[in-house]
């Protein structure tokens, strides 16, 4: 009979086997195709030391297809917790050296375990994938594992942030995961993400494209807008997730983190006084403007490469988390069109479940004209922003810079859907429409349409009589809007609203 230091000796051998997972070979190849391991990506991702694995020794039951002579350490995905500056988070990451990384039962089940530990904790849940896709020889049963993933997916939502890292292949089933979680990062060069890959399309539809054409990181970044970060490589992913679970709160109970940032609440920027334009046609950069107003110059951005002529972002105001959605008059004049209201819409409504108010900062002439708009469903898109503003219940504050004109005003967060707060620069033009195209309909046919058209914008391209009507709080000088929105926001920490019971609205999807 085996002595109790022989039976320890043999844990640390079973151990070192499944730790080598796929073996030397495997490991070095995932290296040379510039990846790194499941374990070194946890490594990289968790404060030092803080990883403790579950499930370790876990294998697969499948006997079809010789999978019963097929070993599989770990069963190709590693679990577990640990801490991300000193806070607990639950992470899983597929194991590319073993079997493809492929979905079966038995990985399925360490997946769904620490998915319900993340929700029971009330914890971040962080899925590293890396993946060759459901395993063929495990049939229904990775099928039904895909299922069981999906449903805690979308019970989480909502209750503990869900990030998605793409560190490889992510293809057919296995992309829906993701998909249902509230971040997904990619890493360029290496990682697709794709329902069909680059053979059947070509085989069905004829069309030919690589698989980095088809589901690459800037593709789904910038053209598909599925992905809302890109990074360069494996150590800059981890560090990316690091950096934006530091604006987050745990769960939907908690507040976001308070940051000591050293940044001056009552700080006055002079620059903010010249940074619009006088000519009202002429662009500028409104990430600008958010530099100056945030703790240190320091926002991330979300979705940075995807509909570019709205900004959505993070950022804090003394040392407090904040959502910040943004016209940008850089691109496209600031306009929302299909993509910009889908964009805006989904980050309100994380920031609404999480505990983050939302700054909204207005530039904006109008809907993107067009028929490819009017075809594409504009209506139904754009009606997500006003649902989205409306169903919100955290902290609102809007900042009114320059153009806001007709229904577009409306879907930046007016007063009249919720906005608590509405400051406005002396810039601000606040109409039904364009101030000049609105004089030319009401002076038609009128002989002296010059004179009268100039006298119209002289008293309506202002925002004084939206103010005279109390829809703005207050005009300021725009030098002031730092310490006057974290003014307001510490007016708006108490914050209680309630709606009416219901079990859940039908937004326009």
């Amino acid at each position: 009979m085996a002595t109790v230091q022989e039976k320890i000796t043999q844990l640390k051998k079973i151990q070192e086997k499944v730790i080598l997972g796929g073996g030397t070979k495997r490991i070095e190849k995932q290296h040379a195709n510039g990846k790194l391991t499941a374990r070194e990506r946890i490594e990289k991702l968790l404060d030092p030391g803080t990883f403790v694995e579950l499930d370790q020794f876990v294998k697969h039951r499948c006997t079809n297809f010789g999978m019963e002579a097929t070993e599989s350490p770990g069963e190709g995905v590693v679990t577990g917790y640990g801490t991300v500056d000193g806070r607990l988070v639950y992470v899983f990451a597929q194991d590319f050296t073993v079997i493809g990384g492929s979905l079966g039962e038995m990985h399925a089940a360490k997946i769904v375990k620490v998915q319900d530990l993340a929700l029971k904790m009330g914890a971040p849940l962080i899925g590293l994938n890396d993946s060759g896709g459901a395993r063929i020889q495990e049939a229904v049963d990775a099928l039904s594992g895909y299922g069981k993933i999906f449903y805690r997916n979308t019970l989480a939502s909502g209750v503990i942030p869900q990030i998605s890292v793409i560190m490889g292949p992510c293809a057919g089933g296995a992309v829906y995961s993701p998909a249902l979680t509230d971040f997904i990062f990619m890493v360029k060069k290496t990682s697709q993400m794709f329902i069909t890959g680059p053979q059947v399309i070509k085989s069905v539809t004829a069309e030919e494209a690589t698989a980095e054409e088809l589901g690459g990181a800037m593709t789904h970044n910038s053209t598909s807008g599925v992905a809302h970060f890109a990074a360069e490589n494996d150590d800059d992913c981890m560090q990316k997730v690091r950096y934006l679970l530091s604006f987050l709160p745990g769960n939907n109970l908690e507040e976001a983190p308070i940051v000591a940032t050293g940044d001056d609440p009552d700080r006055i920027e002079p620059g903010l006084n010249t940074i619009v334009p006088d000519n009202s046609n002429q662009p500028y950069d409104m990430k600008q403007v958010i530099k100056m107003l945030v703790d240190k110059g320091e926002f991330y951005e979300v979705y940075a490469h995807y509909a570019t002529n709205i900004i959505t972002c993070f950022a804090r105001f003394d040392g407090q988390t904040a959502g910040i959605i943004a016209n940008q008059p850089a691109v496209m004049a600031g306009c929302l069109d299909i993509n910009a209201s889908d964009k805006a819409a989904r980050f309100i409504r994380f920031c609404d479940a999480f505990n983050i108010p939302l700054l909204n900062i207005v530039d904006v002439p109008g809907f993107l004209p067009g028929t490819d708009q009017e075809y594409g469903g504009i209506i139904r898109h754009g009606a997500k922003m006003l649902y989205a503003y409306s169903e919100a219940t955290v902290p609102k504050i809007t900042l009114i810079t320059r153009k806001a004109y007709g229904g577009s005003y409306l879907a930046m967060c007016s007063q009249d859907l919720g906005a608590d707060q509405v400051l406005a620069w002396p810039s601000a033009e606040i109409a039904v429409m364009g101030p000049a195209g609105a004089a030319n309909i009401i002076f038609r046919g009128d002989p002296e349409v010059e004179a009268k058209t100039a006298e119209y914008v002289e008293e309506f391209a202002t925002p004084y009589k939206a103010a005279e009507r109390g829809f703005v709080d207050q005009v300021i000088e725009p030098s002031e809007t730092r310490p006057r929105i974290i003014t307001a926001l510490s007016m708006l920490a108490s914050k209680r609203e309630v709606r009416p019971a219901k079990k859940h609205g039908n937004i326009p999807l």
